[in-house]
């Protein structure tokens, strides 16, 4: 019975990362795969490989922290517990996706495992107060650092990045030896291939913090449990995401459905980069961090931060109205022209278009980032704690 269990319990595992595989890809590869950098066959192999060198290294702390840190007795992790954690995560997920808004699958498992630690009297309320306090303090640093950069250094970095695709394909392969050897096309420029490289290169980044993140959500009960050993529980959920890269996530890849997408490349690059590198700092701490809401408040910085060029630092702060953050805000040096210095840009240099951001959309999305967790925290309590075959 048993064995049996456990086998149910890697399967449910391993259907939760298919969808974080699912999910996931899209936002980090959607660049890429949109300025043709590489096909989505590409971007799911590169997917899974840096996906599963982020769980297996860093991503080892966050399997600890949920499994074996944030309850002070492991006990509770039976195999009947950690299906039915999973079974919340899962279902709450899903109600995420039915209202248009991606959950954080972080904040959801930790919901999930909170309410098994609060039934069983057995939550650490130091260690879930030191989750909480990262969760409000990452995506003020996001926001911060991403206002600096768009403030003080976007025009160099899109000059840099910027990709003019040239006719021909970037590379030939060359068969003339044994080995078949790749080599620029007469055609490719230096910005095109440095514009490929780092599209490629962040969504390497946004994978592999994926990994460190996102591993334990699928694993960190039955490893808690003790039923499942930690390598081979990465190793399943490393396949399963895997799997799903090569297989949903085709879809999102096509749609480019994301906030990251949507943005001009050189903002996307700015926004997973900072994005990327808080949630890989947080996952060394042994913190799930929500690349979702990391991710927004960066958008925001970042248009906040050109929106606010025409004036001062003392101008801006002391301004009754808050400037105008906008598409144009951030495209508006795609043509690579010089800009004056700080304070004394026109306004009307940065035309008011369509919003990046839409206010009501926006808050749509933190409400369902906080409202998803807290019903996978009540119903996983209210069902440890009530339903006699848990013993709670």
């Amino acid at each position: 019975m048993v064995e049996a269990l456990l086998v149910v319990g890697v399967l449910v595992a391993m259907f939760v990362a298919y969808n974080i595989g699912g999910s996931t890809t899209g936002p980090a590869f959607g660049p890429a795969v949109g300025a043709d950098a590489i096909s989505k066959t590409a971007a799911a192999a590169l997917m899974g490989v840096f996906f599963f060198i982020g769980a297996w290294t860093v991503g080892r702390n966050v399997v600890t922290k949920l499994g074996r840190e944030l309850v002070v007795n492991t006990s509770v992790f039976t195999l009947e517990s950690s299906i039915a954690v999973l079974f919340f995560i899962g279902v709450a997920l899903l109600m995420g996706n039915l209202f248009g808004v991606p959950a954080s699958t972080s904040m959801t498992a930790v919901g999930a495992i909170a309410g098994l630690g609060l039934a069983g009297g057995v939550l650490d309320l130091a260690v879930m107060a030191e989750i909480l306090t990262w969760w409000i303090v990452s995506p003020i640093i996001g926001f911060w650092v991403s206002l600096i950069i768009g403030r003080y250094f976007y025009a160099r970095l899109n000059r840099f990045v910027a990709m003019e695709r040239s006719s021909g394909p970037l590379f030939d392969v060359d068969h003339s030896g044994l080995v078949p050897i790749p080599r620029l096309h007469r055609t490719t420029n230096r910005r095109e291939l440095v514009g490929t490289i780092t599209v490629v290169a962040i969504g390497c980044l946004m994978a592999f913090s994926s990994g460190t993140s996102n591993i334990a959500n699928a694993v960190a009960p039955l490893v808690g449990s003790g039923e499942l050993s930690m390598n081979p529980a990465i190793i399943f959920g490393g396949v399963a995401v895997t799997i799903g890269a090569f297989t949903i996530a085709r879809r999102t890849l096509e749609t480019m459905g994301s906030d990251i997408t949507e943005l001009p490349l050189t903002a996307a690059i700015v926004v997973a980069s900072v994005s990327s590198t808080l949630v890989i700092f947080l996952s060394a701490l042994g913190i799930p961090a929500s690349f979702v809401i990391i991710a927004t408040m960066s958008i925001v910085g970042l248009g906040w931060g050109r929106a606010t060029r025409p004036m001062t630092v003392p101008e801006a702060v002391s301004s009754d109205e808050a400037p105008p953050v906008t598409v144009n805000a951030l495209a508006a040096d795609e043509e690579g022209e010089e800009l004056p210095p700080i304070g004394e840009e026109e306004p009307e240099d940065i035309p008011s278009a369509a919003s990046l951001f839409n206010p009501a959309t926006t808050a749509r999305v933190v409400l369902m980032q906080n409202i998803v967790p807290a019903i996978a925290t009540l119903g996983a309590y209210l069902c440890f704690r009530f339903v006699p075959i848990f013993g709670f």
